[in-house]
């Protein structure tokens, strides 16, 4: 079998999508190839995420979980994002500045953050500062709320890409509590839309202490885009003790 470079890759896609692996082997002898060159196709096959490279061959890529709607997402345990949300807010002093990402479960800071006196709370959530600003209104919040402009994510009440980083990156705040999809002792902390992560990267960077928020069912997930290593964070809150397979200080592990 003699075919174009091109027909041989989407060949070989085809051939994965369906078998669920193949071996560069089994390719070569097929398409009457190089081993070589069947490495070579799989690496360009791999660098347009079709394929997953493994030892000796490729496997087929799965479809990552989308991530849920701000909506879908604040309904889903809800008493451990309170506890946790909370538990972050009681950590925040008086007079401080802080980042607030966009979460369902940093969303439940607000009710705590309302009594805190002068701070002033950095964000892209526009479920935050809405609540805020009723607070506000009410005269029961009196401090400030800078909102982070930039590409509107409309089904998940947030913004993010180029605009948003470039204005975050002119704050240096106190602290800087973060919204995730997954935490893995190798991964780190990760998530599942990559604009999200460069901001929270920013977030982190430009913090004195950063706080990861997550309830138990993210913990040994892996999302599809790295945010930090577990060793670039400060503390981590949560509602469940440190699981032993976790090595991280127990001192970063905060129980709500």
């Amino acid at each position: 079998m003699s075919l174009l470079a091109e027909e041989r890759k989407k060949r070989i896609f085809e051939i994965v999508d369906h078998l669920g692996q193949v071996k560069v082997n089994d390719l070569a002898k097929d398409f009457n190839v190089s081993t070589e060159t069947i490495r070579r196709h799989l690496e360009e096959l791999e660098n347009e995420n079709k394929v997953k490279k493994v030892h000796g061959g490729a496997v087929k890529v799965e479809s990552p979980p989308n991530e849920l709607s701000m909506f879908e997402r604040e309904i889903l345990n809800i008493d451990k994002k309170i506890i946790i949300g909370q538990k972050a807010a009681s950590i925040v002093k008086n007079e401080e500045v802080i980042f607030v990402d966009e979460g369902s479960t940093t969303l439940q800071m607000a009710s705590i953050l309302k009594d805190k006196k002068d701070i002033t709370v950095i964000t892209n959530s526009f479920p935050l500062a809405v609540k805020l600003m009723g607070y506000e209104e009410q005269k029961l919040f009196k401090g400030e709320i800078i909102f982070l402009g930039g590409h509107v994510r409309g089904n998940h009440f947030r913004t993010s890409g180029s605009l948003a980083e470039t204005m975050a990156k002119e704050f240096f705040v106190d602290k800087a509590f973060i919204a995730i999809d997954g935490i893995e002792e190798s991964a780190g902390i990760t998530s599942y839309d990559l604009d999200k992560c460069m901001l929270s990267r920013i977030f982190i960077a430009n913090s004195k202490q950063s706080y990861i928020l997550s309830d138990s069912t993210k913990i040994g997930v892996r999302a599809n885009y790295k945010i930090e290593l577990l060793s670039e964070i400060d503390f981590i809150i949560t509602d469940v003790p440190k699981p032993d397979h976790m090595g991280i200080n127990e001192a970063k592990w905060i129980q709500g």
